[in-house]
Formats: structure tokens, sequence, C-alpha cells
């Protein structure tokens, strides 16, 4: 006897979570170099817990300060390779809530070297074709890093190679409260919540879910980064510290991730 085919749920993932092509408007085009991936094996977003910068400063007799200013320079020195790779959207987990939790000093400079970095390298990022997004909860920043933030958002908004979200003041668990607030604020029913609803709702809204999620400093773990967003992404760890993180470690984990076969449950 034939059985009756088997009646699946309308919302079941990974319909969520299907790349949105062209969501970021950017080209995805490479500037310059051969691509080392065609655009169907690249991921369409890469987002990077960049690790490690404290202890890269201690293993040189440095102050914590001096790590995170060497990250920085590591991620000018990666901006310019994603360009060039044509990866279309990445995001950097920069500062996360729980960081809060460090000394005064520390917390300090690192707002500091925040503003310090966006205003020296608006200019640049406007060459390369880079446009920025801020995630986080951005409300609870000083005024002075809040002003260069607006400054550098409205002088990069022509970027059309590559969508840079900086989650700075950012917390996978803060961003679904704020997105279930804007949910409730909105009136909308229970029973018309459902994963696009939500998504919609996130600080990442309107962009594709990262296809590949790369952390640096050999550790194994979100650490609360884009835990709605990261449910079908690819897990990539390296050894490296985030400063010594260059287009070399960035190729390989580009073609570790051409390498893997995505599922999606199926």
């Amino acid at each position: 006897m034939a059985r009756a085919p088997l009646a699946r749920p309308t919302d079941a993932p990974p319909a969520a979570h299907l790349p949105a092509r062209g969501a970021a408007n950017v080209s995805a085009t490479p500037a310059g170099d051969a691509p080392l991936l065609t655009f169907e094996e690249l991921p369409r977003h890469v987002a990077i817990i960049m690790d490690g910068n404290r202890r890269w400063a201690r293993l040189r007799n440095l102050s914590e300060l001096d790590g995170h200013a060497a990250g920085v320079e590591a991620i000018r020195e990666l901006l310019r390779h994603a360009v060039r790779r044509g990866v279309p959207v990445m995001t950097l987990y920069a500062f996360s809530r729980e960081n809060w939790a460090r000394s005064d000093e520390e917390v300090t400079g690192l707002f500091g070297l925040l503003e310090a970095a966006i205003r020296s390298e608006t200019a640049e990022l406007r060459t390369q074709g880079v446009r920025i997004r801020l995630l986080g909860r951005l409300d609870e920043l000083p005024e002075a890093t809040r002003g260069s933030i607006d400054e550098a958002l409205d002088a990069t908004a022509g970027g059309d190679r590559l969508l840079l979200n900086i989650a700075f003041n950012y917390a996978g668990r803060t961003e679904l409260v704020d997105a279930f607030r804007r949910l409730a604020a909105s009136g909308i029913p229970p029973e018309e919540i459902d994963e696009q609803a939500i998504s919609a709702s996130l600080y990442t809204a309107g962009l594709p879910d990262p296809d590949l999620v790369i952390r640096t400093g050999g550790e194994q773990r979100l650490s609360n980064f884009l835990i709605w967003q990261s449910a079908y992404a690819e897990f990539y760890s390296c050894d490296a510290l985030w400063p010594d993180f260059g287009p070399d470690a960035f190729d390989a984990a580009l073609l570790e991730f051409a390498s893997r076969q995505r599922r999606f449950g199926r």
C-alpha cells in the first residue's frame, strides 16, 4: 500500500537561513587579483571572532592595549585582502558586552582605538569600496565613540565591494532580546512569529547569514557571537593569534570552507 506523502511543517529549517544573494548591495567582484575561488565557492558572509590580542601582547612583554593596537593593524590588511578575494560581507567581533567586565583602562583604551581607527581609516575604506555597518547597542557607548561611528557610516555609505559589520558592544543573546522586544512592540500576533520574522528583527536584518565563522587563537566556541545567524555556518578555528592572522591564513580558511560539503540536514 502506498504511503501518503509526509506532511512537513511549512516553516521547517533551513528556510530561514537560505542565502540572501544581493541583500548586502555589494558587487562581490574581486579587485585585481585572480580569484582564489569562484563566486559559487566563496562564502557570501564571513564572520570572525578576533581572539588573541592580549595573549599576543603578553608573549612580547607588551601592554594589553598594544595587543589591541596590533589587532587593528591586522584588520586593515585583512580588509584589503577580503576585497581582493571578492568576499561580499564580513562581520568582525570587536567588543562584546561581556568585555565591560575588563578594567577601566582597557575598556577606555578599546573605545579610543575604535575612534582613532575609524577616523584614520575612513578615507581608505571609501577607496576600497568598503561600507561600514555597526551591530550592537550603540546607545550604551560614549558620545565621542558614537559620533565617530556616525561619521564613518555616512562617509562609507556608497561602498559597493564589501559590507563590513563591526560588532561592537554586541552580544548574541542581547540581540535576541532586542529582537523579541521589537516584535512585542510591533503588536504582531504570536502565531505570526516565525523564523523569518525573528531574522527580520535582528541587527543583521536584510543580510545573508554567515556561511563561515572563523575563530583565531585556537578556541572552539562561539562566545555569544551571531548565535542565531550561525545556525548553519561552517566553523573554522586556527591557532594563530589575531594580530598574526594575515592573508595566507584567511585564504586557508576560504579553501577549507570550499572543501566542505554542506548538507543542511539533508
